[in-house]
């Protein structure tokens, strides 16, 4: 048996598999996110911890034997966080997360310095880990000073889990930190953000051995001994593994809290300029591209809210045929945007209100801009020298059959949908899992899932949805104006 660890923004997920890669079964455990000011988002890492244990025991109610069968675990994880430790390993605030923006300051001065794109690939993010550390280090400077460690938030379980300080190749180079083509860390990018390679966990693969599980943990769970954890990935990452996007040209399109356009390459491509994210792969010697959207469910789930729905609830209503774009036009900024804007000032609307636009109408323009956020995301792929001809579904966001199709007419390529499973991170995860305490060949582990169905693209609606594309990639300047 082998158990893979999500540790997501909204909560915890184990999944344990079979020799088979079979899922044998799932428990979860639930996190909630800390808002205090605009542009702010944190979490508190022992509620990571009391997740975990919450989502383990969860899964072991049920399969209490099985468990005592694993000898690998997989961890994943929501990137970017900054988890700030002490000499003792106490932390020392709360989390900042991927989604939090309170640092687009610093993040524009670390991107002035040309080494930084140079070096990591990448445009400097203000969800990125680097430009944090530096607001705390100008607004939080006692405890900079006490600053020994920054752990990314699935590595901070890994400390639990094992006692080791480690992280790996595809979360490390979300960090600006990362010198992303040689897969080391940077000491002159780190020396820029007063930091050294000190503050850093050491570096292994995604498909590597990090470190053995604790024996209490083992005895609490019912495990037995020499339970290796693998060094796992971020959740696109491992997201990726789970769907057998490993090799050139294989592409998925993710819609959880966040939206992902994402293609693996046997190259390291970057393109900072498009706004493409090019970090490392989970496996050895293979990096990955992707356009990133920082509200997809989030979206609609934020929608639900306000109009005291469930989503599947609002999806439901607009029934299983694609509708033209009704004139009225959603733009999904509501705490920023990445691919392509890279603005984390920008703010939401909804455009050309009127009094026929009813609750329905609202529905379909959250998700067309969803949708529209995914196409700004292809052509930076396309400008980046990435072309898609076809991409799989996953995420919770593609179980709702009319926002595939959306996307599917937007971006102008089939969508595959897989065959049911659960095909996510913390499938990934555990593949990784499978591969370290095997030491097991990567690439036939992480064998893409059979394809139930397709979505091919409206062509009845080419028109309709380019037109209604036109409109919305318009709107974003004008925004920009009333909001600057």
């Amino acid at each position: 048996m082998y158990l893979g660890l999500d540790l997501g923004t909204s909560g915890v997920k184990a999944l344990l598999i079979d020799e088979d890669q079979s899922v044998i079964g799932s428990g979860t455990g639930t996190l909630d996110i800390s808002r205090p000011h605009s542009g702010w988002s944190e979490q508190d890492p022992s509620h990571w911890i009391k997740a975990t244990e919450d989502a383990v025991q969860d899964l072991k109610a049920t399969h209490g034997k099985e468990l005592a069968a694993v000898k690998g675990i997989g961890l994943s994880g929501q990137m970017h966080g900054a988890t700030l430790l002490d000499a003792g390993d106490k932390v020392l605030r709360p989390c900042i997360l991927w989604n939090d923006t309170r640092s687009h300051k610093e993040a524009a001065e670390l991107d002035g310095d040309p080494r930084f794109r140079a070096l990591s690939g990448n445009i400097v993010f203000p969800g990125f880990t680097a430009p944090k550390v530096v607001w705390v280090k100008n607004n939080e400077p006692e405890i900079f000073a006490r600053l020994r460690r920054v752990l990314l938030p699935k590595d901070y379980l890994r400390l639990w889990l094992t006692g080791e300080h480690v992280s790996e190749m595809s979360d490390a180079a979300g960090t600006s930190w990362l010198d992303v083509g040689k897969r080391a860390w940077s000491s002159e990018l780190l020396a820029a953000t007063g930091l050294d390679t000190g503050h850093m966990p050491s570096l292994v693969e995604g498909t590597d051995v990090s470190g053995t599980l604790k024996t209490d943990l083992a005895a609490r769970w019912g495990m037995g001994s020499n339970v290796v954890v693998a060094g796992g990935a971020g959740d696109n990452a491992a997201s990726a593994c789970g769907m057998g996007t490993v090799g050139e040209g294989h592409a998925f399109v993710s819609l959880g809290t966040s939206g992902v356009l994402f293609a693996a390459s046997s190259a390291y491509l970057p393109n900072p300029e498009s706004a493409v994210h090019t970090f490392c792969h989970a496996l050895p010697d293979t990096w990955h591209q992707m356009g990133v959207i920082l509200s997809a469910t989030d979206a609609l789930n934020w929608y639900a809210g306000i109009t005291s729905r469930k989503p599947a609830e609002l999806t439901g209503e607009l029934g299983d045929q694609l509708r033209s774009p009704s004139g009225v036009t959603f733009l999904p900024y509501l705490s920023g945007e990445r691919t392509p804007l890279n603005d984390s000032a920008i703010r939401g609307s909804f455009q050309g209100l009127e009094h026929a636009s009813d609750r329905a109408a609202l529905t379909q323009a959250v998700l067309e801009g969803v949708a529209f956020a995914f196409r700004d995301c292809l052509n930076a792929l396309a400008a980046a020298g990435t072309k898609l001809d076809r991409v799989t579904a996953v995420g919770g966001g593609s179980r709702s059959t009319y926002w595939l199709k959306a996307i599917a007419t937007a971006l102008n390529i089939p969508i595959d949908v897989p065959a049911d499973g659960d095909f996510g991170a913390a499938f990934g995860a555990a593949r990784l899992g499978l591969i370290a305490a095997e030491k097991a060949d990567p690439r036939t582990v992480c064998a893409a899932p059979a394809t139930d169905y397709t979505i091919e693209p409206e062509t009845r609606l080419t028109a309709d949805f380019d037109a209604a594309y036109h409109r919305y990639h318009n709107l974003y300047p004008a925004l920009k104006g009333v909001q600057s």
